[in-house]
């Protein structure tokens, strides 16, 4: 069996593109090959002799070689060449317009190619294009922006929405990290980049941003505004520093400046805020985590010399994981129980200090390096112990509780429960801040991912060049729901802030229920969004240049400092089950049993079933449709957990055993909040949009978040009658369209998070590849 014998006879020659198919793709099995074989003996536009030629190119028993195969197919493209693309269009056709005849002519040989690609199972043209691609077209490398249509609104509009009320002072801190100290330094020693980080800590504090903590020191209620902006967009830069931020200026002054009266103010928050005096917030304990209220380190008062006793009893009541302890902090705010006169009185704030100007420990008190970390290592976190140390009586930060010189313990709160909330309410801002970091950190991954999406070509149709990955449903699904995600939670930022900034007694608990809910949201969807945004990437995004490995490692633990997540979901829930409910109340729920009664027997207001199976997109897509659907699967939630939780009670289990029963519950109906929430603030900012082109790309936004989280919690809804099979299903297809859709002007709304390229530093945020050293080096050349 020859080539020749075959290509040469110009009666075989339509038949061979069905040759090179019917072995190319070695995918015909022998009964499939002797189909074919079959077919084409039974054709009579053949002689015998031709016949025979053809069946010897059929025959499973003898294939043939790759060359032979190679042959055939530079044979059909020569002779293609000179046609026209028009009359590249079936097998059958091909083989006919390579012979050079008509369809009028020879119609027994156009029927039996005709059998034959039945024979084969293929039609259209799309085969006919892979043969005769001899090369595939291969697009130039281009910048992001060059292959990109035209934005559909106006970026710098867009990004004036998102930065909110506080715009000025994103773009001042923006601005700040554009000097040439701001420099990503990676792998540097764990010592060095401590030292970088206080350095660059100079500098912010300098700008003056460390004291927008306390414009005023006089003020009960200054505008905190201003530095949970510069926080936020200080979080596009490296995490190290902005945990250094929070901890300087947001925790060891906050805890100054709200925990403490006008003679602490004056003597330290200047050097609080010029970095003159270093500090750190020493509250979490080895042994107690989360459970500030049973802290053991002690603070007791020795009237005859009026001073206060700081002690570390026992070794889990050791200071841990404290920011700037292990090298930095000359000062510490000790959260410790207060004991007077051997009564104990709940736990206090104190400042203590732990080193000289010298940066030498002082006596009697303890500092351990808690060393080397999964990320954050240019943070100096240490261990804490005290041995008695002696402080004057004036340490005690004494806002809400003070000790006078005879040792007579004074508060205007009465309750112990209700004074211990109120001062750990006033740190609620710590919460706030991490909540903002993480959706920073979420915008930087995404903007890194999508960027280099629309720039990556990966496979494509014959003939074409390869298609831009983003382009793929499945990479749209991955990274358009996050997309949709950061602005739905950039929104529900804004609301929480102004919440937050003009709180009263009355909305306290409820603004601190929504600050933890948001901080262990925004925490997880970051964690969620590094991973896909990562892995978007391929290789590419494991290399340290282009940032994900350390955004993974510093921001991992943002789900469990400020408080563990989950415990933080349960607070939420527990807020939401009785109007006594509060973020930092204990797990005794004596004055919630009557409100679970109530709940247990409310009877809620049932939907429509009609709607719960219709499907067309008009209705998927409405705003009061979703909202009214999210509402219900939280009230649903709260009073079913409700009715368990009583029934518990009722039959004679402790509440801290019940709770425990139905801490998964708890879980679900804080989810269900904090999602109805951040759509409920969606949609409100998109009804407030005056701007009709900015509202079209936020609606379509708003559109995906609410049915993309139906969609994680489908069975639910299911299982509920809330939304039926068939309406499922209509929600997948309508998630798919509206991820094309937001694909479409996905790098705009990346573009209008506003994050300067320096801060960005991913080299594939503006090329697909990140160029080798001997190609920079020639070049510089």
């Amino acid at each position: 069996m020859t080539t020749q014998r075959l290509i040469g006879n110009k009666e075989l020659t339509p038949f061979l593109p069905m040759i090179y198919v019917a072995w190319a793709d070695g995918e015909l099995d022998e009964g499939e090959i002797t189909s074919i074989r079959n077919v084409a003996e039974s054709q009579t536009c053949l002689d015998a002799k031709d016949l025979d030629v053809l069946l010897s190119w059929l025959d499973p028993e003898s294939p043939p070689s790759a060359t032979q195969l190679n042959e055939i197919l530079s044979s059909v493209r020569d002779s293609a060449r000179a046609m026209p693309d028009s009359k590249r269009r079936s097998l059958a056709d091909l083989g006919s317009d390579l012979a050079g005849i008509q369809d009028a002519e020879h119609e027994a040989v156009r029927k039996a190619l005709l059998d034959l690609e039945d024979a084969l199972g293929v039609v259209g043209s799309e085969l006919t294009a892979q043969i005769l691609q001899e090369e595939r077209p291969v697009e130039p490398l281009r910048p992001y922006r060059e292959l990109e249509p035209e934005p559909a609104f106006d970026r710098d509009a867009m990004l004036a929405l998102l930065d909110g009320k506080y715009a000025s002072m994103h773009q001042e801190v923006r601005e700040l990290l554009s000097a040439p100290i701001f420099e990503y330094y990676r792998e540097l020693p764990k010592d060095e980049f401590r030292e970088k980080v206080l350095e660059w800590l100079q500098v912010v504090a300098d700008a003056g941003i460390g004291r927008k903590a306390y414009p005023d020191y006089t003020k009960d209620s200054p505008d905190m505004g201003e530095f949970c902006a510069a926080f936020e967009s200080l979080a596009y830069f490296d995490i190290s520093l902005v945990i250094k931020f929070g901890v300087q200026f947001g925790l060891f002054g906050g805890s100054i400046y709200f925990l403490g009266t006008d003679k602490h103010h004056k003597k330290y928050l200047d050097g609080a805020a010029s970095l003159e005096i270093p500090g750190c917030f020493a509250m979490t304990e080895l042994g107690h985590g989360s459970n500030v209220r049973d802290l053991g380190t002690t603070a007791t008062y020795d009237a005859e010399t009026a001073e206060w006793v700081i002690h570390t009893p026992d070794e889990m009541s050791r200071k841990e994981w404290i920011g700037n302890a292990a090298c930095h902090a000359k000062l510490a705010t000790v959260f410790a129980q207060l004991e007077v006169g051997g009564e104990r009185y709940g736990v206090h704030a104190f400042v203590v200090p732990v080193r000289d100007d010298n940066g030498e420990t002082l006596p009697d008190v303890y500092i351990e390096d808690c060393g080397h970390k999964l990320g954050l290592n240019g943070v100096d976190n240490g261990r804490l112990w005290f041995d008695n140390v002696r402080i004057p009586a004036e340490n005690l930060l004494d806002r809400f509780a003070s000790v006078d010189a005879d040792g007579n313990y004074s508060s205007p709160i009465s309750s112990e429960g209700k004074r211990f909330f109120t001062m750990l309410g006033t740190l609620v801002g710590g919460r706030v801040s991490i909540a903002a970091a993480s959706l920073s950190i979420s915008k930087s991954a995404l903007a890194i991912a999508v960027r280099y999406a629309a720039m990556r070509r990966q496979f494509g149709a014959s003939g074409e060049p390869e298609t831009p990955i983003l382009n793929f449903r499945t990479h749209q699904r991955r990274l358009m729901p996050l997309l949709a995600n950061a602005y739905g939670l950039n929104f529900a930022m804004r609301h929480l802030v102004e919440k937050f900034l003009n709180k009263t007694e009355e909305t306290e608990r409820e603004v601190e229920a929504l600050a933890a809910g948001l901080k262990a949201w925004a925490s997880w969807n970051n964690t969620h969004t590094i991973q896909t945004c990562r892995e978007c990437c391929g290789g590419q995004g494991y290399l340290s240049i282009n940032r994900f490995a350390e955004m993974k490692a510093d921001s991992d633990i943002f789900t469990t400092f400020e408080g563990d997540n989950i415990v933080l979901m349960q607070l939420v829930a527990k807020s939401l089950l009785s109007e006594y409910g509060q973020q930092f109340q204990d797990l005794n729920f004596f004055s919630t049993l009557r409100f679970l009664a109530d709940q247990a027997r409310a009877q809620l207001t049932e939907l429509d079933p009609v709607t719960s199976r219709r499907t067309e997109p008009e209705h998927l897509r409405d705003a009061s449709w979703q909202l009214e659907l999210f509402r219900h699967r939280e009230k649903m939630l709260v009073a079913s957990v409700a009715r368990r939780f009583k029934r518990r009670i009722d039959d004679g289990m402790n509440s801290f055993d019940a709770m425990i029963d139905v801490q998964d519950h708890l879980v679900a109906c804080a989810q269900a909040h904090i999602d109805r929430v951040i759509l409920e603030q969606f949609v409100e900012s998109v009804n407030a949009c005056e701007d009709k082109d900015l509202a079209a790309q936020l609606d379509t936004l708003r559109q995906l978040f609410g049915l993309w989280h139906m969609s994680q919690d489908i069975g639910w809804f299911q299982e509920n009658t809330l939304i039926e099979p068939m309406k499922a299903r209509a929600i997948r297809e309508q998630i798919n369209l509206l991820c094309n859709e937001v694909r479409q002007q996905a790098v705009h709304l990346v573009d209008s998070f506003g994050i300067p390229d320096k801060c960005l530093g991913a080299p594939i945020a503006f090329s697909p590849v990140v160029q080798p050293k001997r190609y920079t080096e020639s070049a510089a050349e």
